[in-house]
């Protein structure tokens, strides 16, 4: 469907699912490989993709046409690519997670269990949105979900990982929000002053690694520095 004299918008389905995501995915790596002039951008999102472009440059009929095509599945099939893992250190608990002992008492399972089974699988990133490069994440331990916060805060640190029913995810920068936040990342997954500005992208995983509190300072201060950069593991198999 059409959003504008700029955009079109390709949805598939109307849930939340994988293999959905993963067709936005492949959707969205097709488009940016045409030689057709006037595309400006593609965003992705759970289930669909927005496609922007110059109407002044590209021929809008020409352009719904080769979309359509492709969203059928001739040029853009699931990707049969190996996943490209992004290792996220995390400090869980204390001052940095403040509202672990609220996943604990809602799950009936100790703040220890919660923070390894937070850890315990590599979780997709569906989507980027809300802020920049904050990552939603899906794939987390079920066993561990719990409801957004009733009462949202004004603050959030960046860097801080949050649990908000079935998803978890990364505050990219300082913003309000409502998540449960049980612990945080030293390292900036966005900054605009970076190239590239974003560590992450839709279609990537990450995997959260419990670290303590002297790693957290060492990985904070390289981050301020602009010297860290996160771990990025490409794996052909299964994800944990």
């Amino acid at each position: 469907m059409t959003a504008g004299d700029g955009c079109v918008v390709i949805e598939y389905g109307d849930t939340i699912d994988m293999g959905i995501n993963s067709r936005v995915a492949a959707l969205g790596a097709a488009v940016r490989g045409l030689s057709m002039k006037g595309i400006r951008d593609t965003v992705p999102t759970y289930r669909s993709l927005a496609v922007y472009y110059d109407p002044e440059v590209a021929e809008p009929d020409e352009l719904y046409a080769r979309l359509e095509k492709m969203a059928e599945g001739g040029e853009a099939g699931a990707s049969g690519a190996g996943r490209r893992i992004m290792v996220a250190p995390t400090l869980y608990g204390g001052e940095h997670g403040p509202d672990l002992a609220n996943v604990a008492a809602h799950t009936k399972l100790s703040e220890e269990e919660v923070i390894k089974r937070h850890a315990a699988h590599d979780c997709y990133c569906y989507m980027l949105g809300f802020t920049p490069g904050f990552p939603y994440l899906g794939g987390m331990d079920e066993t561990i979900a719990t409801p957004r916060l009733k009462n949202p805060r004004e603050l959030i640190p960046g860097g801080s990982v949050g649990v908000a029913g079935k998803q978890t995810g990364i505050y990219s920068i300082d913003s309000p929000g409502g998540w449960q936040l049980i612990g945080r990342t030293p390292m900036r997954i966005f900054d605009a002053q970076r190239d590239p500005p974003i560590f992450l992208e839709a279609g990537m995983w990450v995997r959260f690694r419990p670290i303590d509190r002297d790693e957290y300072d060492e990985i904070a201060a390289a981050s301020k520095a602009g010297t860290y950069r996160p771990e990025i593991i490409e794996e052909g198999g299964d994800a944990r």
